[in-house]
């Protein structure tokens, strides 16, 4: 039998976010132009030995079993530093670098990037542009980059459990929180 890869040192300070994780109880999302809902996520976050983690994050609805987000990638962090960057691909068209800080066991991040397809939902992440939000490039009419206000904070809790909040806003919306979740470790 293969032997499990070496975990790189420099993400030894994420390390207390390997695992597959299933909410519990239910996620709660919410959102001024949205109805309350509730949603159940596995997610498996892993290392290949190389300085970055895999995720992938994956939703249904809690009586269905129908897959809802669907989202996967990499958090990178900067070597000898307690920066991160936090990259990941939607089911919904959207692409996202976050960028922010790990420190003990909590993850803050913040938006740096944004792209999506031309034919994602609405509302899109806002891309007024301002000192926060700025859009990089149009290429045939459709914004590539653009930084925006999409927030989240992963914290491993006094019993164990990781919990993820995300907050956003869109063009429509300030800053506002959209989603909580707390997951329970079913394994390492």
């Amino acid at each position: 039998m293969e032997q499990p890869p070496k975990m790189n040192p420099v993400v030894e300070p994420l390390s207390w976010m390997l695992g597959t994780w299933l909410s519990d109880p239910p996620g709660a999302g919410t959102y001024p132009t949205l109805q309350p809902f509730q949603y159940l996520e596995e997610v498996h976050i892993s290392h290949v030995g190389q300085p970055m983690l895999n995720f992938s994050f994956n939703s249904f609805h809690p009586d269905t079993r129908k897959p809802m987000h669907r989202e996967c990638g990499f958090i990178r962090l900067k070597p000898d530093t307690n920066k991160v960057a936090f990259v990941s691909a939607q089911n919904t068209g959207v692409v996202e670098v976050e960028e922010g800080e790990v420190n003990g066991q909590e993850l803050c991040i913040a938006s740096h990037s944004i792209a999506r397809i031309s034919f994602a939902k609405e509302p899109h992440v806002d891309p007024a542009p301002a000192p926060s939000c700025l859009v990089f490039a149009e290429i045939c009419g459709v914004s590539l980059f653009l930084l925006c206000e999409i927030t989240r904070k992963f914290r491993l809790n006094s019993e164990g459990k990781l919990e993820q909040t995300v907050s956003m806003a869109t063009t429509t919306q300030p800053m506002t929180q959209h989603l909580h979740v707390t997951y329970k470790k079913v394994t390492p």
